[in-house]
Formats: C-alpha cells, structure tokens, sequence
C-alpha cells in the first residue's frame, strides 16, 4: 500500500515530522556525561605480573578488571552497552533497562543504571551465585529469575515489551558497543601497560567468551595495530563457543549449561567473532578451578572460575613455549574477585554435588610449577 499526503497546491505540501525534545536532550546530555564521567574515574585496571619461576624464560601477566567499581571485567562492557544505548536513543526516562545475564555484567549494569536514574531489571537463572544477587540488589537492580539458563533471552526481551523498556542484549551488542580501534579499551591498555616490559607484545592473550565481546575487541585491536600476538580463547564445559567454532558452525548448541559463571554459553552468541580467534582451548571445569587455587597460591588472591579458565590455558602455552626454547609473554585476565563464589568454586560440598574431582588438576599445575612442564 503507498500512502499519501494531501495537498491544496500543485505541489505537494511538505511533510515534517519533527520529535526532536529539548528536555530529553538535556537528560540525555547529562545521563551520557555520567557515564564518560566513570569512565574518567575508573577506565584502566593493573597489570599484574605473575610469578612462575619454572618457566623463566616466559613472563606471565594478569589483566586486573576485578578492580572496577562493580569489580568485574564486565565494568567495561556495562559502560560501553550504556553508551551505545543512550546514543542510539534507546534509553528513555524512567523505563527500565532489561538484560539477559548470568551475573557480573547484570551487576555492572545496575550501577550504570542507577548512575543515568532508570530503573533495571537482570533475568538470569536461579542457580546465579548469592553474592551476585546481593550485589545486583545493592546497586539498586531488581533479579526476575528462570528455571533454565537458556530461557534468559525471550523473557528479558517480553519483560522490555511490556514495559516499554530497553532490552539490551549483550549477546548482540558487545562485540559493536566497544571502540576496538582503541579509545582506552582493554586491549589498548594492556600494550599501553606492556611497552617498558622486556617483552612489549605478547606471544599470546588469553581471554574466555560470554559474549565474545572482549576477544573481538582484543583480536580487532591487534590486527589494526599490526602485532604479531596471537588471541587464544579458552572455553569450560558445556559451551557451544569452542565446538562450534572448531567446527565452524554457529548454529550450534548444547543441551546443559556451563557451570562457569559469566562464560560459556549454550549457543554460539552474535557477537562472539570466531573468524577473529587464532586459537582456542577446551578447558574442564575442574581444571579452571584447580587453576584459582594455584593462583592463590601465587598472588595470595581468591579469583573465579572464569579466570582459573584462562589460567589454566595460559599455563599450557607457557609449558609449550618453554618445550619448544620459546621466550616472551602471555596475558590473560583476572576477571572478577572469587568472595562472588564461596559457596560454588571454593566450597567443597558444591564440588561434590557437582561430582568435579580437582585433584588430578591439581597436581598437574603442582607438576608445572616445579617444572615448567603441564
């Protein structure tokens, strides 16, 4: 059907639509400069140097993101998603923002959405860590839970329709929400952090997929820079990141969820760019959490699981590098604090409800710190 416009002339008469709002300018004005305002405040993180004496010819180093405001690497993604959004005059007014979300990013969100004065909303599954909840609650978010991990998605974007909320979508909108070009992005950060360290760029990064937002912005960064540095993706069990990327399937899914918070998923996710990942690595769950262990051991830090699951794929390609007379550095990312996870990856009932045996793990890594082999 072609509609049409009256006219009174011989020329039609001209059609201004006009929703340009003063006022919501201002609030938007002001909502983005509170933003860029934490991001002023709180937008870089340490670089910590990790200690491995049986591999001396390797330098590992950690990505501090647990230092953020709502101590995750998911800081990051929450201020960019906020950005994008208000920019794209999604975010209204008193209209709630609504995520998908398996915690950390949820509570990031809640801070920014208290920052701009929305209300905000987290669907995640009910086996979501307590201390996650609290934390949500605390920034002033309200948690609508689900029986499935995989139901997540249709009800955040029901709960939007019906209260003419903003559905934010991680899952689709991290990988373009961030500024890969630079603009102080983790990857950024992490040559900026590099440049008087004895070996400037990397052999390897190491980062793990929630959304795949972070390895796309690290992969795209280091080709635009032109560096040789590989991006190695860690993946835990039931993750449909690294099957489908091993098969190069995105349509590809897994019937369980992973048991590692704020990673793995049972679909491959729209912004998770497998044709920018140079390698992945396959890590058990009871690996990654032997992992947090050692690491604790190293810098007397509890860290979660998600960052024992790219340890555990950094040690294995510091035992490669020093096998084959390598030397130079790998990265990863320490992602969140481990306090979120007493009651899961520290608590030996969970595991045994889990039925995850650590021990042979354990004394792998043991293996690898007295002799640089894993």
């Amino acid at each position: 059907m072609t509609a049409t416009v009256p006219s009174t002339g011989a020329e039609p008469d001209t059609v201004d639509i006009n929703r340009y709002d003063p006022d919501h300018r201002r609030w938007l004005a002001d909502a983005i400069a509170k933003v860029r305002a934490d991001m002023r405040r709180s937008s870089d993180t340490h670089l910590l140097r990790v200690p491995v004496p049986s591999v001396p010819g390797v330098d590992l180093y950690l990505k501090d993101e647990s230092t953020h405001p709502t101590g995750s690497l998911k800081h990051r993604l929450a201020r960019s998603l906020f950005l994008h959004a208000l920019c794209s005059g999604w975010i209204r007014p008193d209209r709630p923002v609504i995520e998908a979300s398996s915690g950390s990013t949820a509570v990031s969100e809640a801070y920014f959405a208290r920052l701009v004065g929305v209300p905000f909303i987290a669907v995640m599954a009910r086996g979501t860590s307590r201390e996650k909840v609290r934390l949500i609650e605390f920034h002033g978010g309200r948690c609508h839970f689900v029986d499935n991990a995989d139901q997540v998605y249709e009800v955040a974007a029901r709960l939007a329709r019906e209260t003419g909320g903003h559905y934010m979508d991680q899952f689709t909108f991290a990988e373009r929400a961030t500024d890969w070009r630079g603009n102080n992005n983790i990857a950024e950060s992490i040559f900026d952090q590099l440049a008087e360290e004895p070996h400037p760029d990397p052999a390897w990064i190491v980062a793990t997929a929630g959304t795949g937002g972070t390895s796309a912005t690290i992969a795209r960064y280091i080709r635009y820079t032109g560096r040789a540095t590989g991006l190695c993706v860690a993946d835990p069990d039931n993750s449909a990141f690294f099957p489908g990327w091993r098969d190069d399937d995105p349509d590809l899914t897994t019937e369980v969820c992973s048991r590692i918070e704020g990673i793995g998923r049972q679909r491959v996710e729209p912004s998770f760019v497998g044709t920018a990942i140079d390698r992945m690595i396959h890590v058990p769950d009871a690996a990654a959490i032997a992992a947090i262990q050692v690491l604790e051991q190293l810098i007397g830090r509890k860290a979660g699981a998600s960052t024992g699951t790219g340890l555990w794929a950094a040690f294995h390609i510091m035992s490669e590098m020093a096998a084959a007379g390598r030397e130079g550095s790998v990265v990863g990312l320490l992602c969140d604090p481990g306090d979120r996870y007493i009651d899961k990856y520290y608590s030996a009932e969970w595991l045994d409800e889990q039925g995850i045996d650590i021990t042979p793990f354990r004394a792998r890594l043991d293996t690898f710190l007295e002799s640089g082999s894993l």
